[in-house]
C-alpha cells in the first residue's frame, strides 16, 4: 500500500505511540467527541487506543487504516481519518474523522477525507464507501457533500452511545461517481 497519502497541506500516516498526547488533545474534548461513539476519554484510554491501532497496521492483508493527520509544513497531528474494508467480497469500506478543534472550519477534514476515499478506490479496490454522521452534525454531513458522498438514508436509533440510543444520516459515493467527479465544482467553498 502507498502510505503515507499526502495532500496540499497534509500528510496522513500510521499512527505511533508518541502521537497518543495529540490524540488525547482531540479525543479528551468533550465538544469534539459529542457526536462520536467514544470518549472524552482519559490518557489510558487514548494510550490503549493507539496501541490496538498500531497493532492492527500489521495484519495481512491489512483492512483497517486508521491515519495519524499532520500538518505537512509543521509536521503537527491535527487528527484522524480512518477507513476500513466492511465487506471485501463487495467491496464495501466505511470512512469516519476526527479533528482536533482549533482546526475545524479550515477545509482539513475535506482535505483528508478526500485522499483517504481515493486510498479507498485507487488502492484497496473498493466499490461503494459509506459514512454515517449524526444528524446533528451539520459541519460532519457538510465535509462529506463537498467530497460527493449521496445521502441515502436516515439510520433510526441505529448506534447505542454513551447510554443513549441515537440515529444517523447514511452518506456513500461509488467508484464511477468518484472517478467522474469534477473537484473545481466541489472545492468551490
Amino acid at each position: 500500500m502507498n502510505l503515507p497519502l499526502e495532500s496540499q497541506r497534509l500528510i496522513l500516516r500510521d499512527f505511533v505511540e508518541s502521537d497518543w498526547p495529540a490524540v488525547h488533545q482531540y479525543a479528551s474534548d468533550r465538544e469534539v467527541v459529542r457526536y462520536l461513539t467514544f470518549g472524552p476519554n482519559c490518557e489510558e484510554d487514548n494510550k490503549k487506543f493507539l496501541q490496538r491501532e498500531i497493532s492492527l497496521q500489521g495484519e495481512e492483508p491489512r483492512q483497517h487504516f486508521a491515519l495519524a493527520v499532520t500538518l505537512k509544513a509543521q509536521k503537527q497531528l491535527i487528527g484522524i481519518c480512518h477507513i476500513s474494508v466492511n465487506d471485501a467480497d463487495n467491496k464495501t469500506g466505511s470512512i469516519g474523522y476526527c479533528f482536533t478543534k482549533q482546526f475545524w472550519g479550515q477545509g482539513y477534514a475535506t482535505e483528508a477525507v478526500k485522499a483517504v476515499i481515493s486510498f479507498g478506490f485507487q488502492e484497496l479496490g473498493l466499490h461503494r464507501i459509506f459514512a454515517t454522521c449524526h444528524p446533528e452534525n451539520i459541519a460532519s454531513a457538510r465535509v462529506l457533500q463537498k467530497i460527493g458522498m449521496h445521502q441515502e438514508g436516515y439510520l433510526r436509533e441505529n448506534h447505542c452511545i454513551k447510554g443513549e440510543w441515537r440515529d444517523s444520516w447514511l452518506y456513500a459515493i461509488l467508484e464511477h461517481e468518484w472517478t467522474s467527479l469534477d473537484f473545481r465544482r466541489c472545492w468551490k467553498d
